[in-house]
């Protein structure tokens, strides 16, 4: 957990006493701090802290899962308040409004008069508060967010929003405790109760045109905390505590896009060596990225050198390379280590992995798996002296879902969750059959098949496969043993699959005419399914099932 994180989502947090959206739920603080107990401000911010902590941590959640814009979200946030600004500036609407919230002001006279010395009742109005206030942070919300979605656990995430939460009640609190004390001998407000409330009415649509105009509080609030520095000074973020030399690249059985590189002659570049192999969706999510690095930095002196490190034996075919390199456009050199000569050099044991390389020849930056591009492309930058920030390309994110089926692998050197009722029998044709129902994640097999170390061959056609997943969409690993094209159909819960079929089996059929991945189910929001996949020819070859 770094802790560093969670001490600026702590200062963030008292920040927000700057920021004009603290100006809405100010007289709620003051109003519901006055009535009440000793202890009803202390069971305001208490509840205030935990509403803000859990619905920021649900949103982070739902963000991830969706994929969200936040500026939707926040554009939504600022429609909704300014709607309640005008509500305030208006007395007819105003009654309306209060017409209408009756209910809840009387249930919450109850928990006043019934809450003791308050500190009940206190919390359950600072829930209501925090749900109230938290759209309306979300410009700061959003900064505090990335922060979140960079931790390596759900653990270190929430803390630092419960961190962010506590800085922003503790201001509040203040407020809570002082308030009370003034306005228990002033009864300005209740003699001008008309006027104070089309004040706030004006104060709240200020507040609403002030965000939306896209000034940073919070930056104005802390540069007066320390200099600011000029935007040509970037710096290395997420940088490796000791850099190291960087290991030589292997000869390579062959390179695409370019001859034979070496590190050693690649000194005074800034060199991105990218591990991947072409079946591996995590390692295509991220060629996007790739390919525009290097449409816009190769001029700068970035030289991106993708390793192919293959999975399975057919992506160590050079025909098979070439033919990815030109689906996705990869212009950047590419070196064939069928061997894992490289790979075991920079001891990698990730797909995709990336080492950023500075011009000495020093490894700096290392990252594993999707993700930190915006980290990543800033490196590039720092690397290459140049002196202001770019915007990354937006590509399609993976959606994602805690409970989300692993990768799956059908081979039985690294097959599980295996349900059928008969156990694989190694490289031996045999006959199998579905069990009558299949447990979240499992898999089965149906008619005649070979299971292999890496793969599962249909013997004949009809040969079925059956998998229960979580996820939003599905890929395969397929491939043709025959070299001829198989036509696979696929079903959903017994039925069609229509418009749920990914975009390699429109209306739920897929040509499969060589080995690569195949996209077979988009369901648009992430969910469950018993898949079923038949094929019409033997020789259909099936690898290992890939969600996202």
């Amino acid at each position: 957990m770094n802790t560093i994180d969670i001490g600026l989502a702590f200062l963030e947090g008292l920040a927000l006493i700057v920021s004009p959206c603290i100006l809405p739920v100010l007289p709620l603080v003051l109003a519901a701090s006055v009535d009440g107990g000793k202890r009803r401000p202390y069971g305001i911010i208490i509840g205030f802290v935990l509403a803000f902590s859990i619905f920021a941590i649900a949103a982070r959640k739902v963000v991830a899962l969706l994929g969200i814009d936040l500026d939707v979200i926040k554009d939504g946030s600022l429609v909704l308040l300014a709607l309640f600004g005008l509500v305030l500036m208006s007395e007819k609407l105003s009654e309306k409004f209060s017409a209408v919230t009756q209910g809840a002001a009387n249930f919450g006279n109850q928990l006043a008069s019934s809450g003791g010395e308050g500190l009940l009742s206190g919390v359950m109005i600072g829930a209501l508060i925090g749900l109230v206030w938290t759209p309306c942070a979300g410009p700061i919300l959003a900064a505090v967010l990335v922060q979140v979605i960079r931790q390596q656990t759900d653990l270190a995430g929430n803390a630092i929003i419960l961190s962010f939460a506590i800085g922003a009640g503790v201001p509040m609190l203040a407020i809570a405790l002082t308030g009370r004390k003034i306005m228990s001998k002033l009864g300005f407000f209740a003699r001008h109760a008309e006027m104070v409330r089309k004040a706030f009415g004006v104060l709240i649509l200020l507040s609403v045109a002030y965000i939306a105009s896209g000034v940073d509080a919070q930056a104005l609030f802390t540069s007066a905390a320390k200099p600011q520095a000029a935007d040509s000074e970037l710096t290395l973020q997420h940088g490796l505590e000791q850099p190291y030399p960087a290991p030589e690249l292997a000869a390579g059985e062959a390179w695409l896009n370019s001859s034979p590189l070496t590190m050693s002659g690649l000194k005074g570049k800034v060199v991105l060596v990218d591990f991947w192999t072409y079946s591996c969706i995590n390692c295509v999510r991220t060629l996007p990225y790739l390919t525009d690095w290097d449409r816009k930095y190769r001029d700068q002196g970035l030289v991106i050198v993708g390793v192919h490190a293959p999975e399975f034996e057919f992506e160590k075919k050079l025909d098979n390379v070439k033919a990815a390199i030109a689906q996705h456009g990869i212009a950047y050199p590419v070196a064939l280590d069928n061997q894992l000569a490289t790979w075991d050099r920079f001891h990698n044991r990730y797909w995709p992995a990336h080492y950023l390389i500075d011009r000495a020849g020093q490894v700096v930056y290392t990252h594993f798996g999707e993700g930190e591009y915006d980290v990543t492309e800033n490196n590039i930058r720092y690397l290459l002296g140049l002196k202001n920030k770019s915007a990354p390309i937006r590509a399609e994110a993976p959606a994602s879902t805690p409970d989300q089926t692993p990768e799956t692998y059908l081979g039985y050197a690294r097959a599980d969750r295996f349900g059928g009722k008969t156990q694989p029998v190694p490289d031996t044709p045999n006959a199998y059959r579905f069990p009558a129902t299949l447990a979240g994640g499992e898999w089965a097999l149906g008619g005649p098949w070979k299971v292999e170390a890496e793969k599962i061959v249909a013997g004949d056609k009809g040969a079925a496969l059956r998998l229960n997943f979580t996820a939003r969409k599905v890929f395969l690993v397929l491939g043709t043993a025959t070299g001829k094209p198989i036509h696979l159909t696929l079903s959903l819960d017994g039925r069609a699959v229509g418009e749920r079929g990914g975009k390699d089996a429109a209306a739920g059929i897929v040509t499969v005419s060589g080995n690569t991945l195949y996209e077979l189910i988009d369901l648009k929001t992430p969910g469950s399914g018993l898949l079923e996949i038949k094929s019409d020819s033997p020789g259909l070859e099936a690898y290992a099932f890939t969600f996202g």
